[in-house]
């Protein structure tokens, strides 16, 4: 049997999610809603119970009619698309995990996606779960790049993992007078935004990594028991600021944001190994810091890297088409997409 719970039941919503051994901060109710407020659409809890076995799957669903593609050309309300939320995510199973229970699980969840109108998903499975291992018959799964976890055994694990020029600019950092501190409050939040948007307008990137501040109030609000504000300070200024997602023994290197003319102290550098060494103490077992932008070994995907040489951690998607009428339907609609897009692994194609 699969039920669908919306953010309006945030009480049932966790407490089904935290009936999950390997829960993460991604699935609970409140790091969807600054997701909503960003426009990303409604959070949907789906929740299957069968044969010794449990699953859920936490997605965004989305109107199609909403993008301007489609405008005047198919009603609102109608036709939907469902993806991860921004981060990881993706099925939790459990119990008997057997491909005779996955295959009950797709044949309903596939029946009620059709009933609600949903013609495909897009999955960004969780790289520590490694949840995409056990979903190759419901989804078209593609691994795309590695990402980088550090493991929190002990601080002294911790330093060794480093490659050994992360270890001699942490050293300078920290001869540099630079200090790390951490919390969370409206006043955190506003250097926050500030230097996020600096950042982002120095790296050209896209409208949807700006957001706004009711975006900020959700996190600050909603969140407040698995976030943190990790911060350097240098002569007394904010230099580096990064935002820890927290959450069942995992940490996550949300968002980031420095000042340009101090990077050539490092601060970044020694701030995440005390956010990790903060997760050491505190029980944490992991702190994933993702990987290079698309995916790719780029100079971000290096300076991850520098933090755990050994890590091994996959970032795989999931594709999934529930309507294949509807689907090129939309294409056709979508003109000229189809034809570009045709080379590309964006997914959905009519949304290219």
């Amino acid at each position: 049997m699969i039920s669908i719970i919306t953010n309006d039941e945030t009480g049932k919503w966790n407490e089904i999610v935290k009936g999950f051994t390997n829960f993460d901060v991604y699935y609970l109710a409140e790091y969807t809603k600054a997701f909503e407020v960003h426009g990303d659409g409604e959070p949907i809890l789906f929740y299957y119970q069968g044969n010794n076995f449990k699953a859920i799957n936490v997605v965004m669903k989305r109107d199609i009619a909403l993008d301007e593609k489609f405008e005047g050309e198919i009603p609102a309300q109608t036709y939907f698309d469902i993806a991860t939320p921004y981060g990881y995510g993706g099925f939790l199973l459990e119990g008997e995990v057997t491909e005779e229970n996955i295959s009950l699980l797709n044949r309903e969840y596939s029946s009620i996606c059709n009933e609600k109108g949903i013609v495909s998903e897009f999955v960004r499975f969780h790289p520590i779960l490694k949840n995409s291992n056990r979903l190759t018959s419901m989804y078209d799964v593609v691994d795309l790049g590695k990402t980088i976890t550090m493991k929190l055994e002990t601080p002294e694990q911790i330093w060794n993992d480093l490659i050994g020029k992360n270890r001699n600019v942490i050293r300078k950092a920290r001869n540099a007078g630079i200090k790390i501190y951490w919390g969370r409050n409206s006043q955190l939040i506003e250097n926050f935004i500030e230097m996020y948007n600096a950042t982002m307008e120095k790296d050209n990137a896209k409208d949807y990594y700006y957001f706004k501040e009711d975006f900020y109030a959700s996190v600050l609000e909603d969140l407040r028991y698995n976030s943190m504000i990790f911060y350097a300070v240098y002569e007394e200024k904010i230099i580096s600021m990064s935002m820890i997602l927290f959450s069942n023994n995992q940490m996550h290197y949300h968002f980031s944001a420095s000042v340009k003319n101090h990077q050539h102290l490092a601060p970044t550098n020694l701030l995440l190994l005390e956010a990790a060494c903060w997760g050491a103490k505190n029980g944490y077992k992991t702190l994933h810091l993702g990987g290079g932008l698309g995916s790719q070994e780029d100079s971000l995907y290096k300076f991850k890297k520098a933090f755990n040489k050994n890590s091994d951690t996959i970032f795989s998607v999931g594709k999934k088409i529930f309507s294949e009428d509807i689907y090129i339907e939309l294409l056709k609609i979508n003109k000229g997409n189809h034809t570009k897009e045709s080379t590309s692994n964006f997914f959905p194609k009519y949304r290219g």
